[in-house]
């Protein structure tokens, strides 16, 4: 997403279209992207900066943390923000700040039952027994701790 300064206008400059996910590198991440990532962002220049505001949005597959099992994220910025001095350049790559922001806004702890339309299978087994009662603090409930004088 390199934009060339001559290509803003005194009012600014509208951009919008879709990126090839590569750039992300979210393979260490345990992510896979499904969609490229799209944007609409509204770049200016100000006293010796660039600025860009705006949405960026892409569809990822994640893995749960609970039960190992991938499923669908959409993930959405609707408050994309950055700034940059200039410093002589002719062009300006906003691709490093999309991706900080990108990454940045993905749960650190994916859970497959993010949206509230199922439970996850993972999630019950560790905090239900076979009669369906919660048993996630018998543990810490059994712990006998030394005090110290």
């Amino acid at each position: 997403m390199k934009i060339h300064l001559r290509q803003i206008a005194q009012d600014g400059l509208h951009i919008e279209g879709d990126e090839d996910a590569d750039f992300l590198d979210l393979a260490e991440l345990r992510a896979h992207a499904l969609t490229p990532v799209h944007y609409a962002l509204d770049v200016g220049l100000s006293e010796g900066g660039i600025f860009a505001t705006g949405m960026l949005s892409l569809d990822l597959h994640l893995e749960c943390v609970s039960c190992l099992e991938p499923f669908a994220y959409a993930l959405r910025i609707h408050a994309f923000a950055m700034q940059s001095p200039l410093d002589g350049r002719e062009t300006v790559d906003l691709t490093p700040f999309v991706r900080e922001d990108i990454l940045l806004a993905l749960p650190p702890y994916p859970h497959c039952d993010w949206d509230g339309e199922h439970a996850c299978p993972g999630a019950a087994r560790s905090t239900t027994d076979v009669s369906g009662e919660s048993h996630a603090w018998d543990a810490l409930d059994q712990l006998k701790i030394k005090q110290s004088k």
